[in-house]
């Protein structure tokens, strides 16, 4: 199975060099249980991808060039090449999310530096244009009356797609999760965590209910709209049942039948397990496994198979989940990848 690999390169202190390419056992395997191999070449340069997607029907690839504050389109060229689609789009201060609507008709971008979040509209071909800025956040607790000094800065962080033309986004900085109808002109419904969590990623779970986990504290959330479509937290569990140092969440993945999350911990450097029980609003911690490389970024779950992104060991490890208990074994396979930071399947 091939994946494209996003990763840091120089300009943000990475060995990456651009897009880079992984193989898992062959290209066209449907699973990725086989060897893990990393061709030399990229499949195509550029400065910090650290977060690429792909457009819903297109071969088009879009790329938070993190440390330049950019969006950038590729469309495929070959099996593991792109070239450069139109110019790239200026999105915000250490851009580090961009997710592709179902209709292919715009993307957001989050940018974690200065808390923007932006609307571009993508053409026929996917190529850029029409950047528009989404209403900022404000911070709620300091709304409340409990400001801090310095005051908190907005960190905008990922969008999800949700059904019914809606999409959620997280700022860490402010402990928001917003939802957003239609284009987002209208401005966001918020729902406030906990403060100091820290909501970095997102899941949408079969059952209908948001999953949210968050960096700073490392929890895990249920998020779901009542009958009258308001959106509030309805579920919570720590990923970890101790402390476990300076640990920071970060990519949440569910097993293809939806029953585990699986949430990475640097810091600690494992993998958190945790059951969805009932009607998906019931959460059970289940297991802490040793993810088997320095700095587990990003990870995604191919049937039994779950491959991590080993930032800081500049790596890609393979662990063989038990699908009967949900529960990750040691690391089996790994293969050198510079400053890996994504893990898309090719397709």
């Amino acid at each position: 199975m091939r994946f494209f690999l996003g990763g840091y390169t120089a300009d943000g202190d990475g060995a990456a060099d651009g897009i880079g390419v992984l193989l898992a056992g062959g290209a066209d395997d449907q699973s990725a249980g086989g060897e893990l191999a990393r061709p030399a070449l990229p499949a195509v340069r550029t400065d910090s991808p650290s977060w690429i997607t792909w457009h819903p029907t297109l071969p088009v690839v879009y790329a938070a060039l993190e440390h330049r504050g950019l969006v950038k389109a590729f469309v495929r060229t070959g099996d593991e090449s792109f070239a450069a689609l139109g110019a790239p789009v200026v999105a915000g201060e250490a851009v580090c999310h961009v997710a592709v609507s179902p209709r292919g008709n715009a993307l957001v971008a989050a940018c974690w530096g200065d808390g923007r979040l932006v609307r571009i509209e993508l053409g026929p071909d996917g190529r850029l244009s029409a950047p528009s800025a989404l209403a900022e956040a404000d911070d709620p607790y300091a709304l409340a009356g409990m400001p801090t000094a310095p005051p908190r800065p907005s960190r905008a962080h990922h969008t999800r797609f949700l059904p019914r033309d809606t999409f959620a986004t997280t700022d860490l900085g402010f402990d928001l999760v917003r939802f957003w109808n239609g284009s987002g002109a209208r401005g966001s419904q918020d729902v406030v965590l906990p403060r100091g969590t820290g909501p970095r990623h997102s899941r949408w779970h079969p059952s209908g209910h948001l999953l949210v986990v968050t960096e700073l504290s490392n929890e895990l959330f249920v998020l779901a709209p009542d009958g009258d479509g308001t959106w509030g937290m309805i579920a919570g569990v720590p990923l970890s049942p101790v402390a476990l140092g300076e640990d920071t969440a970060a990519e949440i993945a569910l097993s293809r039948d939806g029953r585990f999350v699986y949430a990475g911990l640097r810091g600690s450097n494992t993998v958190a397990v945790v059951e969805v029980r009932g009607d998906g609003s019931e959460l059970r911690p289940l297991a802490l496994v040793d993810a088997g490389t320095d700095g587990p970024r990003h990870h995604v779950v191919v049937r039994d198979t779950l491959l991590i992104a080993g930032q800081h060991s500049h790596e890609v490890v393979a662990l063989t989940i038990d699908e009967r208990t949900g529960i990750p074994g040691r690391a089996r396979r790994r293969v050198d990848a510079p400053s890996p930071t994504c893990l898309l399947p090719a397709r």
